[in-house]
């Protein structure tokens, strides 16, 4: 096992990799910018490093300064958590021509699952069910028509470079494909330096279903099951559920066992998401893979009984599944996460400032990930997440209550967060019910009160 470990990120998703480190006896030191002197993740760490001003470029994504600090820290290895540097291959490369260990996949898998149209291929040449769409890239105007025309109205363009919704636009005609794609590549190439495009059939009214995977460094995979993930604004997830009511067992060993050996193939190893879109027919399809721990591990952990984060460390340093699971997956009961931002619960604006009052929920159930706390200041350099709030029940309705229960003794006082918006979705019939997809957010905001 590894002695010293750099965590190469900052709030909650730091502290969730501290807390790992310290059950497994690993040392941990923290890098913060100049705004997050005063954060948990710097307090709770071994050793604590300041590497730069608190914008992100001069500071969490500075790869030469995270590198620093890591080998002036002497640590074995970095763990990137998720977001900055996390589905970074050149970092990843980086940190193995100096000898540090990357916990997650290797520069190349990174590479192959960052650029969707060949990841998309890798897909489906092992088996995984995929969209209709276009070969790659698409280079022009006229091919992304004669794409279109093959693959039938309406499609979807989207930034084979891209992530939460940016680059992406959808079709519906022809008529109006030619400025769709200009806006596309225009808005892929501010945002992500790289304004490629590709083309697959868009599915109306889908739910959003993703499946979480284990892969250790001799060739084994497991799937822990999937994750319901559709309740979203702008591609912006804000709550997520394990297991979906939409999926059978029967979906789930067959998904499952077909991503085991896919992943196998490719030479994944450390943890995986793998994300789809569901039809109306409860037809799945492969969107994209992300390479890293999500934001909402919590919700499978809490059916599985699997530290996701301690067995990324664990396969890092050499362990095999059979080792780190010790047994087979075992889902118990429902499980709900919230995403709690610092954010008007209406306006959708950012709301940074200190938090007055901080009163977290507990009792039987309930989980909190945060690195808040009264009097901490919430700075507006960063994302607007302040916690995650999680609850397991023996079933969706007993989660649903609980959550319900959870969200109305959280109290933040000082800046504005989505708790009301949240407490009104688990008070909604249709989300009771379990009748939703991706529109169910516009729908619902467009309701009267």
């Amino acid at each position: 096992m590894f002695k010293k470990i750099l965590v190469a990120n900052r709030g909650e998703i730091a502290l969730r990799v501290i807390c790992a480190c310290k059950e497994l006896g690993i040392r941990s030191v923290a890098i913060y910018s100049e705004a997050d002197r005063n954060s948990l993740h710097v307090r709770f760490a071994d050793e604590a490093i300041c590497i730069g001003p608190p914008q992100l470029a001069k500071s969490y994504l500075n790869i030469p300064a995270v590198i620093s600090a890591a080998e002036i820290a002497n640590v074995d290895a970095i763990h990137p958590g998720y977001g900055l540097l996390s589905e970074n291959a050149n970092f990843a490369a980086v940190c193995e021509a100096c000898h540090i260990k990357f916990i997650g996949p290797t520069p190349d898998v990174i590479r192959l699952m960052g650029e969707k149209e060949k990841a998309r291929a890798a897909m489906k040449e092992h088996g995984v069910p995929i969209l209709p769409g276009s070969d790659g890239v698409v280079a022009s105007e006229e091919e992304a028509i004669e794409w279109a025309r093959k693959v039938e109205y309406p499609v979807i363009l989207k930034a084979t470079a891209g992530g939460g919704g940016r680059g992406m636009r959808i079709v519906r005609t022809e008529a109006e494909l030619p400025a769709l794609y200009r806006a596309a590549q225009s808005e892929a190439a501010s945002a992500f330096g790289n304004g490629d495009l590709y083309l697959e059939r868009y599915v109306e009214n889908p739910r959003h279903i993703e499946f979480q995977v284990l892969a250790d460094e001799h060739g084994n995979v497991v799937s822990l099951g999937e994750r319901e993930c559709s309740i979203q604004r702008r591609h912006q997830k804000l709550l997520e559920e394990s297991p979906s009511v939409k999926v059978t067992p029967e979906l789930r060993k067959e998904i499952g066992d077909i991503l085991s050996k896919t992943l196998s193939k490719v030479g994944y190893h450390n943890a995986g998401t793998i994300e789809f879109l569901m039809d109306q027919q409860s037809r799945l399809y492969f969107i994209e893979m992300n390479t890293r721990i999500q934001v909402e591990h919590p919700v499978t952990e809490m059916v599985t009984d699997v530290d996701l984060v301690k067995s990324q460390l664990m396969i890092a340093a050499g362990a095999k599944l059979s080792d780190v699971l010790q047994g087979p997956i075992v889902h118990r009961g429902h499980a709900i996460e919230c995403r709690i931002n610092a954010e008007h619960p209406e306006k959708f604006t950012p709301s940074a400032g200190k938090i007055t009052t901080f009163n977290p929920p507990g009792g039987t159930g309930v989980r909190i990930d945060t690195a808040a706390y009264s009097e901490g200041t919430i700075p507006p350099y960063y994302d607007s997440l302040i916690a995650k709030l999680i609850v397991r029940g023996k079933d969706r309705a007993e989660a649903i209550s609980r959550m319900s229960r959870a969200l109305g003794m959280f109290i933040v006082e000082g800046i504005y967060t989505t708790i009301p918006l949240h407490r009104r979705i688990l008070a909604d019939p249709e989300f009771r019910a379990g009748n939703f997809d991706t529109g169910f957010i516009e729908r619902f905001l467009a309701k009267p009160k």
